[in-house]
């Protein structure tokens, strides 16, 4: 019998954000008593998933399986979409693409074949889609174009999906605590058979046939990014939650958990400059990121340009240019823009909470900010004088480009040349490390023998091995729903196994 300090659920998941709680569902739906562990209190709940714009990748055949998930779409709304297919081959080559090859097959399949099934099953659990026009599609001949195999964010952003989804695990009797960190695994014969939980500063026993990792990996842990990363990521803003510092991961290797993936990389962002040092819980939204350098160029304080801003959409390039932000003197470069492309600039360049500086001139802008003035104005010059002709087209890869400088701009090249001229002082944003613990289709986390250890199961950025360098934007979303479903189901599946094992 269990003493006062002791619990039983058959899985208990560790982690309460999107990956977190995909999970608790999965399983309770498949009858296992599920309790979640939030390493924070209720009101800083949600991991990074709350500070996510809600961006979520999936593949689909066209705008029929959309409006299958998002019935809120007319016919008259439908009349005025294009909407081109974003096919599983098209997904799991721009996910190849963007990791270098590097991303284990297995995995990589597993989030692409299961993306638009964990879609619908989210929204069978009253998850609300919507289509993102203001920056994935444009207005041509009364119709709304889509491209970039973007469309689709959860509703409110990542506000709303963890309320949607802390509304049904409550609707399903999961239980949930708070300020309630695992901080030790124990197993029994080989197989997990508890977990300790402090819980509100008291340690707890929990006894549990199985537990489901999806805590987030260490990209708030200042001291485990300079080991794994390197010095200068000392430097980097931690746009989520404060709470991502590696523990899940501690506890994990302590069972004989497998290391794997990108330990020497992470999903990094050019973010504004004056940011939070960590997110604040009251500011949710991605409000802070700088998305649209595409459409301009970036400087650094020495005066020089660092990389080629027009390579690819900013879906593509946007979560590793952060970490070429801060390789830049002091961690800092400056977006310029001149009032041709102000008005199509991102929402989040008209907030209040935007850094800006703006003057009439390029002398009097440079004047203002903390560069070298004779080259920032030398780098606008020479860029301007690169600029060939041809036809701008922000929407797609127009080919308008740079000649006889280095870095090249491939596309969206124009020249800066009208006032008024703006600068949007950027500096690197974190928002998760791409190392993590190995494991297979079936969320299961492996040994150093490639074998599962039972009972133990792991989704988000717990998993690593599916991006490298890089990603394609709205797959971390995307992978944490697919393996928390996944973890869940094979947690719950695993207990009634081994219930009917036992007798």
């Amino acid at each position: 019998m269990a003493n006062k300090n002791e619990l039983n659920y058959d899985v208990v998941v560790v982690g309460a954000g999107n990956a977190a709680l995909c999970a608790a569902i999965a399983a309770r739906e498949n009858n296992a008593k599920v309790l979640v562990l939030e390493k924070g209190p209720k009101k800083k709940r949600g991991g990074n998933s709350f500070f996510t714009d809600g961006a979520i990748r999936f593949a689909f055949n066209g705008l029929e399986d959309l409006r299958r998930v998002i019935p809120s779409i007319t016919d008259e709304e439908a009349d005025k979409i294009v909407m081109p297919p974003y096919t599983k081959e098209k997904y799991y080559a721009d996910l190849m693409e963007a990791t270098g090859n590097q991303s284990d097959q297995e995995l990589a399949s597993h989030l692409v074949n299961e993306s638009y099934e964990t879609i619908k099953w989210m929204h069978s659990h009253n998850i609300i889609f919507e289509l993102i026009y203001d920056n994935q599609s444009f207005l041509k001949d009364g119709k709304y174009h889509f491209w970039g195999g973007l469309p689709v964010k959860t509703k409110d952003r990542g506000v709303g999906l963890i309320k949607q989804l802390n509304e049904r695990a409550e609707e399903l009797g999961i239980d949930v605590w708070y300020e309630s960190p695992a901080v030790q695994l124990i197993k029994d014969d080989d197989q997990i058979s508890s977990v300790v939980v402090n819980k509100q500063g008291e340690n707890v026993t929990v006894n549990t046939k199985s537990v489901v990792l999806a805590c987030g990996s260490f990209e708030a842990n200042k001291k485990l990014r300079v080991k794994n990363l390197g010095e200068e990521w000392g430097n980097a803003i931690v746009r989520g939650t404060e709470f991502n510092t590696g523990d899940g991961l501690s506890i994990a290797f302590e069972v004989g958990a497998q290391p794997f993936g990108d330990w020497g990389g992470g999903h990094a962002i050019g973010t504004d400059a004056n940011a939070p040092k960590v997110g604040d819980f009251t500011k949710p939204g991605d409000i802070f990121k700088k998305h649209s350098y595409p459409l301009g160029i970036m400087i650094n304080k020495d005066g020089y340009r660092f990389v080629d801003e027009g390579a690819d959409f900013r879906n593509y390039t946007y979560a590793k240019y952060g970490r070429e932000v801060l390789k830049q003197p002091d961690s800092i470069a400056y977006q310029i823009y001149d009032q041709q492309v102000r008005p199509m600039l991102r929402d989040e360049y008209d907030r209040e909470e935007a850094t800006v500086f703006t003057a009439n001139t390029i002398e009097e802008l440079a004047d203002q900010l903390d560069v070298n003035r004779e080259q920032f104005i030398e780098t606008i010059k020479a860029y301007n004088n690169a600029v060939q002709d041809g036809e701008y087209k922000p929407a797609e890869k127009d080919g308008k480009k740079t000649a006889g400088i280095t870095p090249p701009k491939s596309n969206w090249a124009l020249k800066i040349e009208k006032p008024p001229f703006y600068a949007f002082p950027v500096t690197c944003g974190m928002t998760f490390s791409f190392g993590g613990v190995r494991a297979n289709g079936k969320a299961e986390v492996l040994n150093k023998d490639d074998e599962p250890i039972k009972g133990l199961y792991a989704a988000g950025e717990m998993i690593g091995g599916i991006f490298y360098k890089n990603y394609p934007g709205g797959s971390g979303l995307m992978s944490g729903a697919v393996f928390g479903k996944t973890a869940g189901t094979s947690a719950a599946k695993y207990v009634q196994e081994t219930s009917v094992k036992n007798g």
